[in-house]
């Protein structure tokens, strides 16, 4: 059965953050692939300030295209929105069959996965892998089920950073993917 860590997320943008940390898993685990699963509604985030499906869909496939080890998808965008990651689960599930799926997720969010939908299900059915994230406390859920915790590369980056430095005129070029980074300027975005 092939591995792959599925890593959830709006990517909006990516960055170089989320590179390094796909690239650590992809090295660091028995997983094969690493699948960028971008998302077009996080519930628990607000959509006002997220690029089009397609705009940050094509940052991340730019930013992977040369990794073997990546793949992007687009699962989320023909499931009903909200995304809600049980249901995500289920469809790959079905249509991968051969196919062991696990988790990738900094600490933040599995100290929020309490107020998911059905989180009980993912705990009891899928490995997930966590990454350390600046004041973050997993304590309360590190037993919780199959946890596997990596000693990665501590990010200090978010997207939410990457879009405050661009509202200010700032350059973000050396904070993503080289080829994210031109297609975001080409485009203008967050501006």
């Amino acid at each position: 059965m092939k591995k792959v860590a599925l890593f959830f997320g709006s990517f909006n943008p990516i960055h170089i953050g989320h590179m390094i940390i796909a690239s650590f898993v992809a090295d660091n685990t028995e997983v094969d692939e690493v699948w960028f699963v971008v998302s077009p509604h996080n519930p628990l985030k607000r959509k006002k300030t997220l690029l089009a499906d397609h705009h940050r869909l094509s940052m991340v496939r730019r930013s992977i295209e040369n990794d073997a080890r990546f793949r992007a998808s687009d699962i989320e965008f023909h499931l009903d929105q909200p995304s809600y990651t049980t249901v995500t689960l289920a469809h790959l599930k079905e249509k991968y069959p051969q196919m062991q799926f696990s988790l990738l997720m900094g600490g933040d969010n599995l100290a929020s996965l309490p107020k998911w939908k059905n989180y009980e299900t993912i705990l009891d059915n899928y490995p997930i892998i966590v990454y350390s994230r600046p004041l973050s406390d997993i304590s309360e859920m590190r037993n919780a089920g199959n946890i596997i915790e990596l000693d990665a590369p501590e990010m200090h980056l978010s997207s939410s950073m990457i879009r405050e430095q661009i509202a200010k005129g700032h350059s973000v070029q050396y904070l993503m993917p080289l080829e994210a980074w031109r297609y975001l300027d080409e485009m203008n975005f967050y501006r």
